[in-house]
């Protein structure tokens, strides 16, 4: 019993390290890449398209990890018996629902949360350019409350689908990775666990 708790809790504080390390590059690279393509764009409409994707993006990962939660395996036992697409990594999101729900909440919604507002900063300070510092400092914060608002908002009724709907999310998920899996033939869950 000793070890179990011992190689359980190694095993937890690996995938923990991985978990830090990943969202460390992931943000790197998304923020990097969030700069260059805002630097670039001289449209303020643009710029809040790139807002609106990224929250957006952040909502539906949240979706997904609250999904994986608390979808329940049976209805894709049968469809993995029959073969049918999507059947087999559905039962696999599921069976590895904490780090699906810790990539997915955590990691893509931690990093969608930091750039939205790193964005929204960005469009506050070329909308309020040459203003007085009140103005902006008012602007900016007006802005971080609007995008706190609908974030927040967006993941709230995200949770109320994702709870009413999650064997149809996880399902919809699982045959998106199929058809990823096929096309490009990588497997996400080649080495997933079994319980």
């Amino acid at each position: 019993m000793g070890k179990n708790n011992r190689n359980n809790n190694r095993n937890l504080l690996v995938r923990s390290l991985l978990i830090a390390v990943s969202t460390f590059i992931l943000a790197i690279i998304a923020s990097f890449t969030s700069q260059v393509i805002l630097k670039n764009i001289t449209s303020l409409i643009l710029a809040f398209i790139i807002l609106a994707v990224i929250i957006l993006v952040g909502i539906i990962f949240d979706i997904i990890g609250v999904a994986a939660t608390v979808a329940s395996e049976t209805p894709f036992h049968a469809k993995a018996a029959k073969k049918i697409s999507g059947s087999r990594q559905s039962l696999y999101i599921i069976k590895n629902a904490d780090a699906v729900a810790s990539f997915a909440n955590d990691v893509i919604g931690d990093i969608s949360g930091t750039l939205s507002g790193a964005v929204g900063a960005v469009i506050v300070l070329r909308l309020v350019a040459g203003q007085p510092s009140s103005v902006q400092v008012a602007a900016g914060t007006v802005m971080t409350a609007l995008i706190a608002a609908i974030i927040v908002g967006g993941k709230a009724f995200g949770k109320f689908v994702a709870i009413n709907k999650a064997e149809e999310i996880i399902f919809q998920v699982g045959r998106l990775l199929a058809w990823w899996e096929q096309i490009f033939k990588v497997e996400f869950f080649a080495n997933g666990k079994r319980r």
